[in-house]
């Protein structure tokens, strides 16, 4: 089983430009001029054009504004303040500067689309660190 990351925005060129420059990721494949395959994560990300105010799942018009969304994507890196400052460079906007938590440290941002993300740093413990000492 695999899973693939499928981000809705409303210019794939501009996304595609973000997305490999922020997180140095690469074109796969392009499926016309609306679609586009990067590659160089776990998964690979496809980018669709859609645009604003059209219908999406549960008949709710997409906006690029930032919006809110129970599902986010969290990028694992090992470096947060240079891969903050990379993204945004790539046009990243900073919602929480990076902060130490128990499992490492932890930046808040949002890409140029509305779309939040988190950038990760673990420690050596990483999520174990959250564990209770007899667990």
């Amino acid at each position: 089983m695999t899973f693939l990351l499928n981000i809705d925005v409303p210019n794939v060129e501009t996304a595609t430009t973000f997305y490999t420059a922020a997180f140095g990721l690469t074109v796969g494949r392009r499926f016309g001029t609306d679609f586009v395959e990067l590659l160089g994560w776990p998964a690979p990300v496809y980018l669709l054009t859609k645009p604003a105010g059209t219908v999406g799942a549960g008949n709710d018009r997409r906006r690029y504004d930032r919006h809110w969304t129970p599902v986010h994507i969290d990028v694992v890196v090992d470096d947060i303040d240079a891969a903050v400052e990379r993204a945004l460079r790539a046009g990243a906007i900073l919602e929480a500067p990076a902060r130490d938590a128990p499992y490492g440290r932890i930046a808040m941002l949002a890409d140029p689309f509305g779309h939040g993300f988190c950038l990760l740093a673990f420690s050596a413990r990483g999520y174990d660190a959250l564990l209770g000492a007899d667990e």
